[in-house]
């Protein structure tokens, strides 16, 4: 990879979900055989639990702080890779749940309503996230201003920013930043040390009804515009910026 995301932050990782119009199959021995065919490629992903939300998981042991998760969803498939190797690591991986689910799930072009590609960023920062991101990103914007009012302080300051990248609008790019910082950490200054400030950009794209989708293209194509879109305009405009914010503070 080009660049060393995680050099950058505290944890990266990329995530894709593959979104459907119907709800996919419950169905026990469907679900084992697609997860025992992921297991084969990858023997080192061993646990399969339930979400309360009645999803299910499968994923690597997250103790060494690198693993990879494959989770089958009410009506979409998510494939993740935390802190990989190489950009080209997690590729192989959502390849592969692209290339299985026609057969093991029965998703068709027609049942699928979009694909997303995701890059996040998460930092540590044992202090209000609002006040970092109001110094990082807003200070020379009109928003600043509302900090002069007498007592201000920042409790909100996490934008989501969405814009198309296609004249039909149907690719699609979302910046967002999450604080999770709340008014009580905020007036008693007991901020949880566990709790990271986050940044995700995302690539969503829609299928066009008059074109034949190619979910294989469309990935490499949504991955190559999250990687040049980080590259380009996040690092040097968000995300030097916050780790500056959060360096004057350590």
């Amino acid at each position: 990879m080009t660049t060393s995301y995680g050099s950058l932050c505290d944890d990266f990782y990329v995530n894709m979900n593959l979104n459907t119009q119907m709800d996919l199959s419950r169905e026990r021995d469907t679900l084992l055989h697609f997860f025992e065919r992921i297991q084969r490629q990858y023997p080192t992903m061993n646990t399969l639990y339930p979400r309360e939300s009645g999803d299910y998981c499968l994923e690597e042991d997250r103790e060494n702080g690198s693993y990879r998760w494959i989770a089958v969803e009410r009506d979409r498939v998510c494939s993740g890779y935390v802190n990989p190797p190489s950009l080209d690591a997690i590729d192989e991986q959502n390849r592969l749940v692209l290339q299985l689910v026609p057969f093991n799930l029965g998703i068709s072009n027609l049942d699928i309503d979009s694909l997303d590609v995701l890059f996040g960023m998460d930092f540590d920062f044992q202090g209000n996230h609002d006040e970092i991101l109001a110094e990082a990103l807003f200070s020379e914007t009109p928003f600043a201003t509302l900090l002069d009012v007498p007592q201000a302080r920042p409790l909100g300051f996490d934008p989501s920013i969405l814009i198309s990248l296609s004249p039909d609008c149907r690719l699609q790019a979302k910046i967002a930043l999450e604080s999770r910082t709340g008014a009580y950490q905020v007036r008693t200054g007991k901020y949880k040390e566990e709790d990271q400030l986050s940044l995700y950009l995302s690539v969503r794209q829609y299928p066009d009804p008059a074109e034949p989708f190619s979910c294989l293209e469309s990935y490499d194509n949504q991955r190559r515009l999250c990687e040049e879109l980080m590259n380009d305009r996040l690092i040097p405009n968000f995300v030097h910026p916050i780790t500056g914010a959060i360096a004057q503070r350590s």
